[in-house]
């Protein structure tokens, strides 16, 4: 007879893998460059002036202003330039990219193993991706 697992031991089991992941190159990467960011004052002062421009613009869009709209998604856009031309921030964002990537994978090995272990167990064929019979047909 086949062992079951609880909702509740799968949950404790991907807890640990999240663990795991935290500890891994990547997320420790990204926690020393968000570090950095943090503490950089040009990428602060650069935050705070596209937050305030933000803000301005849904403004500007509420009351209908559509020229100043313009000027100011444009201030947005050239400081967002300014921004993404600091190696720091592009490390931190390439960082963002490789954990989100290593998160995929491992969802996508969860999700294919899974699958691939239906199908063995229904006398399927992986080669195809189906199972023995389809119950539904």
């Amino acid at each position: 007879m086949a062992e079951f697992y609880t909702k509740q031991q799968i949950m404790e089991e991907a807890r640990g893998l999240a663990s795991k992941i935290a500890e891994t190159e990547e997320v420790d990467f990204f926690k020393r460059a968000e570090l950095q960011i943090n503490d950089h004052l040009k990428v602060q002062e650069i935050i705070g002036k596209i937050k305030s421009l933000q803000k301005e613009a849904v403004n500007l869009k509420h009351y209908d202003k559509t020229e100043a709209l313009k000027e100011t998604e444009a201030k947005i856009d050239a400081l967002q330039d300014e921004l993404d031309d600091i190696p720091l921030v592009q490390e931190f964002k390439q960082s963002q990219i490789e954990v989100n990537e290593l998160l995929q994978m491992v969802s996508n090995t969860i999700s294919n193993t899974v699958t691939n272990k239906i199908i063995e167990s229904t006398g399927g064929d992986l080669l195809h991706g189906t199972t023995r019979k389809n119950p539904l047909k």
